[in-house]
């Protein structure tokens, strides 16, 4: 996880594009400029964060879905329960599953899950839109072999 840069998501572990499914785990760091403030003395991660590592693995999902066709932008987000605490070094389980796609919006939801515990569950709304520029999309394609996932989705589409 690099929070200084809004990478949420150490890697992909599993993708199943024919049910739709997605799961990737990230790992909290022991420090970062994040939990100076939030909260001095007792350094949590923030739900907002942990909003977007939901969205995150979502969203490399529905660009796998559209082999790098589109870009998913986080449009809503609906029926969040963040249920317990999460800390530096702790390990987080993603899922995400795509419920419905149509009109240029894709609905997923989303879990994470700590030491077998439920942290955060989501409905997640994305609005699909083109790339903005070839370097952008070039761009996600290095991220998506960083984080491991699988070459076969970002064939052209």
């Amino acid at each position: 996880m690099r929070l200084e840069y809004l990478q949420l998501i150490d890697r992909i572990v599993k993708l199943n594009l024919p049910e739709r499914k997605i799961s990737a785990e990230a790992a909290v760091p022991a420090a970062s400029t994040i939990f100076e403030g939030h909260f001095p003395g007792h350094p949590l991660m923030p739900g907002v964060l942990l909003i977007e590592t939901m969205a995150q693995t979502a969203g490399w999902l529905i660009v796998a879905l559209n082999q790098f066709g589109r870009m998913p932008f986080l449009a809503q987000v609906k029926e969040a329960k963040l249920r317990a605490f999460v800390k530096p070094c702790q390990h987080l389980a993603i899922d995400a599953q795509v419920a419905h796609e149509g009109s240029g919006y894709t609905v997923a939801t989303a879990g994470i899950v700590s030491d077998g515990k439920p942290i955060c569950d989501a409905l997640l709304t994305f609005r699909l839109s083109e790339f903005p520029n070839p370097e952008m999309a070039e761009r996600m394609r290095e991220t998506a072999a960083c984080i491991g996932l699988p070459l076969e989705a970002a064939a052209d589409g």
